[in-house]
């Protein structure tokens, strides 16, 4: 799987764009606020039809416009394939070999992406919610059907928490309503937390030898679920709307007291431990490292497991993060199997093995140009 072509009108800084990669190695060279990380966020958007970057997408679209669209051509199983992704004030559409899609989730898994920037070292040791996202953004592009029930979770969780804002003021109110919305959300819940453990189970198993292999066998990586409720990770999706249900039954007036739904995948965790150890709390921060590189490269290989092709790999900014070895472990790994797009302030710092062969853009105020290695 790569993308050929990006055509880019009114997006961000870039007012349009038209550009061909190539399959393997592409580097994108500019000094800061030129538009590097623009597009490699547009590739991006492409994919997830949501940005890393911001919630607001009016942000996406340049400066006194009223639009911005993303055009893609992809080659996925030898057939080349048109996307598109139009943003405006009347939302987003999304479109698949020019036919609109009804639903974005109907969407998200046409092109597979995987991204590697400076704030994924936080996956390891930042919020919680760093982990959720990155679990549902991933799963959602291979399973598509999970971002239709974490978008009715999320809003039917909306629904229940003003809900429960409401019986807290009022003492004694009918709380058959909590019951209805009760039962939706444990619908949603629980089909998100079976597919959350097929999905780390998966994890599991490319992540620990790969840690292990860069660490050249001096440590062992091992991932735990931090559920909210008290259940096994082997337990099918009946079991765990028992226990969803009796677990609700549990916390049903604290969770009035408080206002808020207490229990659910919304307040769930990922734990790292490295050599038993918790790496968020007790790992240096070359383990924490480590173990964020370890979970990015995994990611590739199980979407390659899951939907048959690699997906595309965007470095944005990252490669100065990482010491020389974990860089040329990187590289190595990815090299000659998935199309990879770098981005940097300059390419003192990239593996002159890679860059040997890739292709070359200078970004300057929101216009590229393409550069052979050779003149460079």
């Amino acid at each position: 799987m790569h993308i050929e072509q990006l055509k880019l009108t009114n997006y961000r800084n870039y007012e349009t764009l038209d550009i061909t990669f190539d399959d393997k190695i592409n580097v994108i060279i500019g000094e800061n606020a030129q538009g590097k990380t623009n597009l490699m966020e547009a590739i991006y958007v492409l994919s997830f039809t949501r940005s890393h970057r911001t919630m607001r997408e009016k942000e996406l679209i340049r400066w006194d416009s009223d639009y911005a669209t993303i055009e893609g051509r992809i080659t996925k199983r030898n057939q080349s394939i048109p996307l598109q992704i139009s943003i405006s004030s009347k939302g987003k559409k999304a479109k698949v070999n020019h036919l609109e899609q009804h639903r974005l989730s109907d969407y998200i898994g046409a092109v597979n992406v995987v991204m590697f920037a400076p704030e994924d070292l936080t996956i390891v040791k930042g919020a919680p919610q760093i982990r959720r996202r990155f679990m549902d953004m991933e799963l959602g592009q291979i399973q598509p059907t999970y971002i239709y029930h974490l978008s009715q979770y999320q809003k039917i969780l909306k629904q229940r928490n003003h809900l429960l804002k409401q019986l807290q003021r009022m003492s004694g109110a009918d709380e058959t309503m909590l019951d209805v919305l009760t039962d939706q959300l444990v619908e949603h819940a629980s089909f998100l937390l079976e597919r959350r453990f097929v999905y780390l189970d998966l994890l599991r198993k490319w992540a620990g030898p790969i840690h292990e292999g860069i660490s050249r066998n001096l440590e062992n990586l091992d991932i735990q679920y931090n559920a909210t409720i008290k259940v096994s990770e082997e337990a099918d999706k009946e079991k765990i709307t028992t226990i969803y249900q009796d677990s609700f039954k549990d916390v049903r007036k604290k969770e009035i007291e408080r206002g808020t739904t207490l229990i659910g995948p919304h307040r769930d965790d990922l734990v790292f431990f490295v050599n038993g150890k918790d790496v968020q709390t007790y790992g240096s921060q070359g383990q924490q490292r480590t173990t964020a590189l370890s979970i990015k490269l995994a990611e590739i290989e199980l979407i390659y497991q899951e939907v048959g092709e690699y997906p595309i790999l965007l470095l944005d900014d990252v490669l100065s993060e990482l010491d020389d070895y974990r860089q040329s472990h990187l590289l190595n790994t990815i090299q000659g199997k998935v199309q990879t797009f770098v981005s940097t302030t300059n390419v003192d710092g990239i593996h002159h093995e890679t860059l040997k062969n890739a292709e070359l853009f200078y970004i300057h105020q929101g216009v590229a140009t393409k550069t052979n290695t050779e003149e460079s």
